[in-house]
């Protein structure tokens, strides 16, 4: 006869707690890790924007440059520089625009 009869049994508890405690291990390991990693996508995900914004906000001073530019070279607008240089003329008058 043994001299611990329940020895089996507490070796298979023994067993357990063990598994037990590196599973908490590891789920606290792995939880630190997805945590560390979500931060790191969160800072890409800010560096982008700000990037996009800067984008944004170059595109739109471009975009006002070439509305410049195209009134620059209306030929409405090259008839009245004419027209205003001459004495005594008169520049035509300027069709209404009912879109706005």
């Amino acid at each position: 006869m043994p001299a611990f009869p329940m020895s089996n049994g507490m070796n298979e508890i023994l067993h357990a707690n063990i598994f037990f405690i590196i599973a908490s291990l590891a789920t606290v390991c792995f939880t630190v890790l997805v945590c560390f990693i979500l931060y790191q996508v969160y800072r890409i995900v800010a560096s982008i924007r700000r990037i996009m914004d800067r984008v944004e906000h170059g595109s739109q001073v471009v975009a006002d440059d070439i509305q410049n530019l195209r009134n620059s070279f209306n030929p409405m607008n090259i008839v009245t520089f004419v027209m205003n240089m001459m004495p005594g003329m008169h520049a035509p008058p300027q069709p209404k625009d009912d879109d706005k």
